[in-house]
């Protein structure tokens, strides 16, 4: 019962600013065209209800400890493994622990930090749109990454646009203080976030795990709260 009624509070969470001029204008010709063929306008109110559904921004209660890494986005891990963090994030040139999640049209697309420290650093890279599921697309794609200095050190997350995504979007600035599941950004339609993650964190999480936005811990620093997930290596 608690499920289905968490379900139905995600499925009426408001709605994000950024996401109602789109909505206004699918209304809109929604209108027009109804005039035309009125098929038109309730097709088009279908599409402005899945808008206001993608643009959703549910409230989520995030874990305040120091020693926990959440999930920047909702949807599901696709890779977990080493891998070389962008040059232009300044991690240097070794491999760090990488944790990738997918994120599908039906998921929400608010982006929360992933821990709680300072941003030291933004980048912003263009690139391609390919299949944000690909491991490519970590490489090719356009994306905006940041670089978050954590009580256990530096821990980049990258905002990766999608086959269809054709904007990031990102609310925060260098210096920065966020607090763990903040919300700092979105990607519009279907993409991905990799986190890169200091050589002293473990992984909790396995590819093909659905992971919650600022609530699904998927790594740690040794310190696990009792009642907390055991870990996967």
């Amino acid at each position: 019962m608690e499920a289905i009624i968490d379900s139905i509070r995600n499925a009426f969470a408001p709605v994000r600013h950024e996401g109602l001029p789109i909505i206004v204008v699918v209304v809109i010709v929604a209108i027009l065209l109804g005039l035309l063929w009125s098929p038109f306008f309730w097709i088009g109110i279908i599409l402005a209800g899945w808008m206001a559904y993608f643009f959703r921004d549910p409230q989520r209660t995030s874990p305040q400890h120091p020693d926990i890494v959440v999930s920047p986005a909702d949807g599901q891990v696709s890779a977990v493994g080493p891998a070389i963090p962008p040059v232009e994030l300044g991690l240097g040139p070794s491999p760090m622990t990488r944790v990738s999640v997918y994120m599908n049209f039906f998921d929400c697309h608010v982006n929360r930090a992933p821990a709680a420290g300072r941003v030291a650093r933004i980048a912003y890279r263009p690139g391609k749109f390919v299949n944000a599921d690909l491991d490519k697309a970590s490489e090719d794609n356009e994306r905006n990454g940041l670089v978050i200095e954590t009580a256990h050190g530096a821990l980049g997350v990258v905002q990766i646009a999608g086959l269809v995504a054709r904007r990031i979007l990102s609310w925060t600035a260098e210096n920065a203080e966020l607090a763990t599941g903040q919300r700092f950004g979105m990607i519009r339609f279907g993409s991905r976030l990799d986190v890169y993650l200091p050589a002293s964190a473990r992984v909790l999480v396995a590819v093909g795990q659905r992971a919650i936005a600022g609530e699904t811990p998927i790594a740690d620093y040794g310190t696990m709260p009792a009642g907390w997930p055991a870990r996967v290596d």
